[in-house]
């Protein structure tokens, strides 16, 4: 299974993107990529770039990819609004089967991930088979709610991808 952890943070090499990468091993992707959308820098701003259509042409190319942002006033970040842009509205993921994740400091945006990102996701026709994945920054690595959200909806993912 080929995934690919898309990182919506500004900063690179952040816990975002550790989390997705813990993701994409627990689903037991034997072939997992990184693409740090900060690092397609100013190009996502216009069209045609030819950095970034590899970029969104990686992603259609996977079978799962983990969508990571931090929350940012109750929402996913503008640089992986950016990105998602780049898509083509109804079919530019399908195919692909997405994984909502993000990360908070606190609990009081655990929704933020099913109000903000996955309603994006499935109107660029990704399959979304699971509860989006919101985790709190500082404890995620041993919260153990990772664990058991890859328990519950791991096996969903990997029958789909079959």
């Amino acid at each position: 299974m080929i995934g690919i952890a898309v990182v919506g943070n500004p900063k690179p090499a952040s816990r975002t993107r550790d989390a997705a990468v813990r993701v994409l091993e627990g689903l037991g992707a034997d072939d997992v990529r990184v693409l740090e959308v900060i690092e397609l820098g100013p190009a996502l701003l216009g069209w045609g770039d030819p950095s970034v259509a590899q970029a969104v042409a990686d992603v259609q190319a996977a079978d799962v990819a983990v969508f990571a942002s931090p929350t940012y006033k109750a929402s996913y970040t503008g640089l992986l609004k950016l990105f998602l842009d780049q898509f083509a509205g109804g079919t530019g993921l399908a195919d692909v089967v997405a994984v909502p994740l993000m990360l908070a400091a606190g609990p009081g945006h655990a929704l933020a991930a099913e109000y903000t990102l996955r309603p994006v996701l499935s109107e660029l026709g990704a399959a979304l088979p699971t509860a989006p994945l919101s985790l709190i920054d500082r404890t995620y690595a041993e919260d153990g709610i990772l664990e058991a959200w890859l328990e519950r909806w791991g096996p969903v993912v990997r029958a789909l991808v079959r």
